[in-house]
């Protein structure tokens, strides 16, 4: 079994993965669009996120919109949000039950029960990560299409919003974070195989009898 050390970091990264996972799900910056205008005076900025759009103005004053409608918008939103909320509910499964199966918690009975927890939130931690980096990357990939495209007005052109960024980052830590307490409970088996345990050999009586049946002959 991996040391507590390292799982207690591992925990760590998973917890700042959920963190950022959820708050990537939240915000309305997963691309943003700015307009500066004639006059720096009226400079707006446009966001756009999975549920809402928001726009800002220099002055101060911002102005949200929800997206009620789920048909009227684009596949890989609709799938973004999907994707999205399955990595939040998949995470906070993972720090539940690999605080069960930490080493240096007293819950989840023997070392057996233990690893079979780590491997399980572990497992939990991987899925998460693939789902929220799955829509992160179409959503980007949109993103950068659009913006390549000739005939798409500059106006009507998005960069990638700080929401994009926070969930690559966050995917990354619960894939790291699943790794490691995924392969924590195969650290033991391995052991195994690399120290094997020490076989003694003990003379058989036969051989025994065998040995002192030829000393006669030869006496």
């Amino acid at each position: 079994m991996a040391s507590a050390s390292l799982q207690f970091f591992a925990f760590i990264l998973a917890l700042f993965g959920v963190f950022g996972d959820i708050a990537a799900t939240l915000l309305p910056n997963w691309k943003v669009n700015a307009d500066v205008g004639s006059n720096i005076i009226t400079a707006i900025t446009q966001m756009q996120g999975l549920w809402m759009d928001c726009t800002w103005y220099s002055t101060g004053m911002f102005s949200c919109t929800l997206k009620y409608s789920i048909l009227s918008l684009p596949v890989y939103i609709q799938a973004a949000r999907t994707t999205m909320v399955l990595s939040c509910i998949l995470s906070a499964f993972g720090i539940c039950i690999t605080t069960v199966g930490m080493k240096c918690t007293k819950l989840g009975g023997d070392t057996d029960s233990k690893n079979h927890a780590c491997f399980a939130g572990g497992v939990c931690f991987i899925l998460a990560g693939i789902f929220e980096l799955v829509p992160t990357c179409w959503y980007t990939r949109e993103i950068i299409s659009n913006f390549l495209d000739q005939t798409i007005p500059e106006s009507s052109k998005h960069e990638p919003g700080g929401a994009v960024y926070t969930g690559f980052i966050s995917a990354g830590f619960l894939l790291i974070a699943g790794v490691i307490f995924s392969s924590s409970c195969f650290t033991r088996q391995q052991g195994a195989w690399i120290y094997p345990p020490k076989q003694h050999h003990f003379p058989s009586t036969e051989q025994e009898s065998n040995a002192g049946y030829s000393l006669k002959d030869y006496v």
